[in-house]
């Protein structure tokens, strides 16, 4: 998935628009307009969350609501002397005397041996991080989107289950968009890492 933010569109189960957050909120109202209010449902394809849109008043103000601000110059700040900011933010710790002790015998102290351990286990858990959180974004917008149709318990089952087979054979009925869209997510949470536009 994208790293900037992509919003989607439905109106039903049929996909309107996909793209950034001013881009889709502005079309979302202009097709509200000629479909008479209908109602449309937005998700967050970061993370299958719906997202609630306001689209009142202008298209220029609807954009200029969900558009994001261009960035601006950083600031100009004098250096201090000394060592650089780390962005560190101290908080308490508690273990046990053994655990201390072990920690004090590391090279660069406790808190530089704390935060390789962290990061290492952040680096290691990566990829099951993402996969988790793929399926629970997948199953987050199939309960919206799928939570009536045939075959949704069976589908999440096979969808936690990481079981792709059984899991397109459950949504092959479904209509075509919400499988596309469903796609996106479950490419990256059955694990090859794979994603569709």
């Amino acid at each position: 998935m994208n790293d900037h933010q992509q919003w989607v569109a439905f109106a039903a189960t049929s996909r309107i628009i996909a793209g950034e957050p001013a881009t889709v909120a502005t079309a979302v109202k202009q097709w509200q307009a000629q479909a008479d209010n209908q109602p449309v449902l937005v998700f967050n394809r970061a993370d299958g969350r719906m997202v609630d849109l306001d689209v009142r008043g202008s298209g220029s103000e609807v954009a200029a609501r969900y558009g994001s601000p261009p960035p601006g110059p950083a600031p100009a700040g004098r250096r201090d002397r000394g060592r650089p900011k780390l962005g560190v933010i101290a908080r308490e710790v508690t273990l046990l005397p053994r655990h201390w002790d072990w920690l004090a015998e590391q090279h660069g102290g406790a808190s530089g041996t704390l935060r390789r351990l962290v990061d290492a286990a952040i680096k290691d858990r990566k990829g099951a991080d993402q996969v988790r959180r793929a399926t629970e974004a997948a199953y987050r917008f199939m309960s919206v989107m799928a939570g009536n149709l045939q075959e949704f318990e069976e589908a999440s089952r096979a969808l936690f289950a990481c079981d792709r087979i059984s899991f397109e054979a459950r949504t092959a009925s479904w209509p075509d968009d919400v499988r596309a869209e469903l796609g996106r997510f479950v490419e990256l949470a059955f694990g090859d890492g794979r994603t569709q536009t």
